[in-house]
């Protein structure tokens, strides 16, 4: 063992850390977004990074602040039957994915390749990727096998796409999805969705492929986004008279239903962010249509949409459109809403539930979403606007807090810090992913089904405004509590250990690299 050199000098000098200095960007996964970028630029990443900065752009706001974006593309191959899901990156990556995966009903193994720096530098890693492939690729248990590369593996070139298309009879699929390429975990389902559909439609180019459990006995309309499982069956009915069937909905639930999808007559963007999943049913030579049957004007739209879409005489539109138009109508009327309403959330289908409060009677003055701008909203965006709704794309927790401060809302709805903010301020709140997009919004179906948790929660005020009188001047921040003395403020004492714990944590990490 080598001896240590004794320390020379006097007394050990005391620390002194400039608090006014700039916090250097460190490496690895704190190493931050730009950094993160260039490293996998420079590890042959480029094209699939300028790939997803077209499919999914930023503008003109940063990264949303919304969950993992994988967590998006891990739950669409959880959902999906023989179906095996690795993961690559690093483990509390893979701890917080896996914990939020099997909290949200996923009752299936994840699997994970760990790595450390020397596995990474060296390319072991990526042996060690195709050699878990290799062990699971049984084709007795599985049609595909999907590896997903997370932040780390991406910046440091890990290549996925040199692994097999398939073993043993098993699909292959490797996909990149870096939280510093993907902006949101909504887009992050159509990276797998899209890969899903490539793969598939280059099958069925090859020759024949296995036939779908159920062949619609008419044209079918392929349906794209994820949706309350009320929801098809509604649209069924309302395609009935154009003699049309509801197809697949996509990601899809196993592999031969993808086939089915891209043998859709039309495909509805129901979520309109599904880019890349839209790229490959154009490749397939299918037409896509936006918006969605929401409320009776989005359902009308709609189905005058497709109807064209496919050939439909104006005739059985209108037949399609006075069928369902007047059980919507009556659904509105009986369940209305009432109060203002702030809209926000990271799902994609924000504008669609604020067309729906709106035609229940609701005053819904700001709809924000993490999604992007694409031309299948547009028909959405267009129609709120011209109610005076104020429509933000990309739209940011801050300018989200911001429109319920501006408006002082009944009622907010929004991710969870939205609701906290809104709940400390006594305004009833309600949680968009759970409480309000996990129900059905199509059609009859989708016309009552708000009324009741949103007028519950509206009437809820009385209660709040209870609380916040009796516990009124026991303060909030540091003050919360009962004191003898108010305690003071020290944000100086704050910025020190906040220095002192960016400094130890860089320094681990470079011990650890």
């Amino acid at each position: 063992m080598t001896e240590l050199t004794p320390l020379t000098g006097n007394a050990r000098a005391p620390d002194r850390i400039d608090l006014s200095a700039e916090p250097e960007t460190g490496a690895g996964c704190h190493g931050g977004k730009d950094t993160m970028i260039e490293a996998a630029k420079k590890a042959g990443k480029t094209e699939i990074l300028d790939q997803y900065a077209q499919d999914y752009p930023l503008g003109p706001h940063d990264q949303p602040q919304s969950m993992c974006p994988a967590f998006g593309s891990l739950r669409v191959g959880l959902r999906m039957r023989r179906t095996a899901t690795i993961l690559s990156g690093s483990a509390c990556c893979v701890y917080g994915l896996t914990f939020t995966s099997h909290f949200y009903g996923a009752r299936r193994s994840v699997g994970y390749v760990p790595f450390s720096s020397e596995t990474l530098v060296t390319g072991k890693l990526f042996e060690d990727i195709k050699e878990a492939v290799e062990q699971m690729a049984n084709p007795e248990k599985y049609d595909t096998i999907v590896v997903t590369n997370l932040c780390v593996p991406t910046a440091s070139g890990v290549p996925l796409r040199l692994l097999p298309d398939s073993l043993n009879g098993v699909r292959v699929i490797g996909i990149d999805v870096p939280g510093f390429g993907i902006p949101t975990h909504a887009e992050a389902k159509d990276v797998l969705a899209g890969a899903m559909l490539k793969y598939a439609r280059e099958e069925a180019e090859q020759g024949p492929v296995a036939a779908p459990s159920a062949l619609p006995d008419r044209p079918s309309v392929t349906l794209l986004g994820e949706m309350f499982p009320a929801d098809p069956m509604g649209i069924a009915h309302m395609l009935e008279p154009l003699g049309l069937a509801a197809g697949p909905v996509v990601p899809t639930r196993e592999w031969r239903e993808l086939y089915a999808a891209l043998d859709g007559a039309v495909i509805a963007a129901i979520h309109p962010f599904y880019t890349a999943s839209v790229r490959e049913f154009e490749a397939a030579g299918r037409k896509v249509v936006g918006s969605a049957p929401v409320g009776r004007d989005g359902t009308a739209a709609w189905l005058k949409s497709i109807g064209e879409a496919t050939g439909a005489s104006a005739e059985q539109i209108a037949v399609a459109q006075n069928t369902i138009l007047p059980a919507i109508q009556g659904a509105l009327a009986a369940k209305p809403i009432k109060g203002r309403i702030t809209v926000s959330g990271y799902e994609g289908s924000e504008l669609l539930v604020a067309r729906l409060l709106i035609e229940s009677g609701a005053d819904v003055p700001y709809v924000g979403t993490a999604c992007p701008q694409t031309k299948w909203s547009e028909p959405d965006r267009e129609w709120l606007e011209a109610k005076g709704v104020r429509v933000k794309y990309r739209a940011s927790l801050e300018q989200d807090i911001a429109a319920v401060e501006e408006y002082g809302p009944d009622l907010a709805i929004g991710t969870t810090p939205v609701v906290q903010h809104a709940k400390a301020k006594a305004i009833p709140a309600l949680y968009f992913t759970n409480l309000i997009s996990a129900r059905p919004l199509m059609g009859p179906g989708g016309a009552g089904s708000l009324a009741q948790v949103v007028n519950m929660a509206i009437n809820n005020r009385v209660r709040f405004d209870k609380m916040q009188e009796f516990f009124d001047g026991v303060g909030e921040g540091y003050t919360g509590g009962i004191w003898e003395d108010t305690p003071t403020d020290r944000p100086k004492f704050k910025a020190k250990y906040a220095a002192q714990n960016a400094l130890a944590a860089k320094a681990a990490e470079a011990i650890g690299s």
